[in-house]
């Protein structure tokens, strides 16, 4: 029998749907004879039951919304996978949104959202946003968890990674390398990532008596046109840096090819560190030093503390930030 239903099964046992409903459920409201006979005749029909029923009379989608700037980066793939691990274990599903690092996209992606198609959001935001009506609007009705790109003006909890350390380790290391003229590589000066690894550099210089350096700090873009031409402008100037810290990935390719075109040769005349997860790091040629984020364990706890709050009724996620430590991983872009 096709499309066999809890009405069709009530109708043939004389029973009422919800005495069959709760019978398959294993209420204790209803009696062992009738549950067996219950799951018997649906045994004999193959009966089926629908997937979004439950979730339909909990009034929950077992969905989840995964909102990233995007999945080319390899740390947003990791965490992705991280968070995914975590949703299929509790039968949830993942949809993912992409806001290609577009402000307005972010918008119109949290705005469809609070229709409610979704129980929580787990998001790391666009490195063009900074107002955040928008996204406090949406966690006034569902869960949501920040993770890497976090808004500080959101009382949630926040999956990030040490920053402003690293910002420190990765120009100490250039410093002890013997680099005297470090230029520091950003992308967005609204991110809190951002602000902190550039904070790290700076506390760095002032450590090591470089006070009357002014800090060399390249806004760079989401666009790889534009950034190559930032780093054949930087790379030509009378004044080239001998260190760069490159707080993104994406601008690893631009680097090499710069000084590919110009004969700059890495390490020897320019050393490089960038934060990176990209599987190529260690067969490029140099090999990048890169400080590796913990990206997956930060996907996998962001969805943990997510279905925590879905789970539980009183689990305040305001409680629940915190901070996972980055690593240095040095290689031949820095010397040996």
């Amino acid at each position: 029998m096709a499309n066999v239903t809890i009405k069709i099964l009530a109708e043939q046992l004389n029973l009422s749907t919800a005495a069959v409903s709760k019978a398959l459920r294993d209420s204790h409201e209803i009696s062992p004879l009738t549950k067996q006979r219950v799951l018997d005749l649906a045994a004999s029909l193959n009966y089926v039951p629908h997937p979004y029923a439950g979730s339909l009379r909990e009034r929950k989608s077992k969905t989840i919304a995964v909102v990233l700037p995007e999945v080319a980066d390899s740390f947003f793939s990791l965490a992705l996978n991280g968070i995914e691990e975590v949703a299929i274990e509790k039968g949830y599903h993942a949809l993912i949104y992409l806001t290609h690092e577009s402000f307005e996209r972010e918008q119109a992606i949290l705005k469809d959202l609070e229709s409610g198609r979704v129980d929580g959001v787990i998001m790391s935001v666009s490195m063009k946003t900074n107002t955040f009506e928008h996204i406090k609007r949406l966690q006034q009705r569902i869960p949501m968890v920040f993770f890497d790109r976090v808004c500080e003006e959101i009382d949630t909890a926040k999956i990030t990674t040490n920053d402003y350390e690293c910002g420190y380790t990765a120009t100490q290391h250039l410093i002890d390398r013997g680099c005297k003229k470090i230029a520091l590589l950003s992308v967005s000066d609204s991110l809190s990532i951002s602000s902190q690894r550039m904070k790290g550099y700076q506390q760095a210089l002032l450590d090591n008596g470089r006070a009357d350096d002014a800090p060399r700090i390249v806004a760079c873009s989401d666009d790889e046109a534009t950034n190559y031409a930032l780093m054949m402008e930087l790379l030509r100037s009378e004044d080239r840096p001998d260190g760069i810290v490159a707080t993104v990935s994406k601008m690893t390719t631009e680097i090499y090819l710069a000084c590919m075109e110009l004969k700059i040769n890495i390490p020897e005349d320019i050393k490089v560190v960038c934060f990176s997860n990209d599987a190529s790091a260690p067969i490029l040629n140099p090999a990048l030093t890169t400080i590796t984020q913990p990206a997956f364990e930060m996907g996998k706890l962001a969805a943990t503390l997510m279905f925590k709050a879905l789970q539980k009724k009183y689990f305040l996620l305001s409680d629940q930030s915190a901070v996972i430590p980055s690593e240095l991983r040095i290689r031949s872009s820095t010397g040996h």
